[in-house]
């Protein structure tokens, strides 16, 4: 105690060390060793040795499965813009016009979650199927072709990724809405601002660090997961998380599996930083605090 007293400083170095050591032995250890592995050559049978000469591991992998890696971005990108176009208005409603709804909505939003992520998404397959609700009442009436089909296409996956991943999308940007000053908005009335206005230079503006949050929480899962490419699409909407799931669990090929996951990492880090240089990683820091 009396050190503490004497060195006030040590009490918040003391109380990082459980974040930093769960931190170094559960995302740093792995990745450095995800990182040498992509340095290995040679089979499971056999064994691997380590070489600074298979950095070609890289170049070979990236050349093989870039199809995947664009796709991997496009639909990605695809399904944050489909978040936020449903998001953005079910989360300015919920902060301004909800009343007393706001929790109940709110539950909804999180209520998927105390459901199991492979269980939503075979469900949402049941859905889209060729003959499920949605699609079979249209072709007993003949408003669409009998061969019509949504399932195993990229839609599919799409609506399957912004499906799973849209509460991420929601809640930061309902909590940026939310902390929103309704004097600020009384202001820009009182001289004269119409709505539109209001909301361009006032309500979109102090929203953008929830944007911002809500984006990043969709994009990143979005763009590494297989589960939906796997159960909503077939073999030509393959992601680069199916491709690395199948390396590493079924071809056994340790070190291209490694080097297509340092690499997918390494692009979501360029992204991120990029992303918060063009909105402007201090000005959010700012309006969110």
């Amino acid at each position: 105690m009396r050190i503490f007293r004497s060195q006030p400083a040590l009490v918040p170095a003391l109380l990082l060390v459980p974040g930093l050591a769960w931190l170094g032995s559960f995302y740093l250890a792995p990745n450095l060793q995800m990182f040498a592995s992509s340095f290995w050559s040679g089979t499971l049978e056999g064994g691997f040795t380590f070489s600074v000469a298979n950095w070609v591991n890289y170049p070979n992998a990236l050349g093989t499965y870039g199809e995947q890696y664009v796709r991997s971005i496009q639909y990605g990108f695809a399904a944050t813009l489909l978040c936020f176009a449903i998001a953005f208005p079910l989360a300015y409603y919920i902060a301004f016009k909800a009343g007393r709804a706001r929790s109940i909505l709110l539950f909804l939003v999180v209520a998927p979650f105390f459901t199991s992520y492979l269980l939503r998404t075979i469900g949402w397959r049941t859905i889209l199927g060729d003959e499920s609700i949605v699609l079979g009442p249209l072709k007993a009436l003949g408003l669409i072709a009998a061969d019509a089909r949504i399932l195993d296409t990229p839609f599919s996956v799409v609506a399957g990724i912004a499906y799973n991943f849209i509460p991420f999308m929601i809640l930061p940007i309902y909590v940026s809405l939310e902390k929103i000053d309704r004097r600020l908005l009384e202001a820009a009335q009182d001289l004269y601002a119409s709505s539109w206005g209001a909301f361009r230079r006032i309500t979109l503006p102090l929203a953008i660090p929830g944007i911002f949050a809500g984006s990043l929480l969709t994009f990143i899962p979005a763009i590494g997961d297989f589960i939906n490419a796997e159960l909503l699409g077939n073999p030509d909407t393959a992601m680069i998380g199916n491709v690395i799931q199948r390396q590493f669990l079924v071809v056994r090929d340790y070190p291209t599996a490694a080097a297509l996951s340092f690499m997918l990492m390494v692009l979501i880090l360029a992204g991120v930083t990029l992303y918060g240089r063009l909105l402007g990683t201090e000005e959010l820091t700012s309006k969110a605090i």
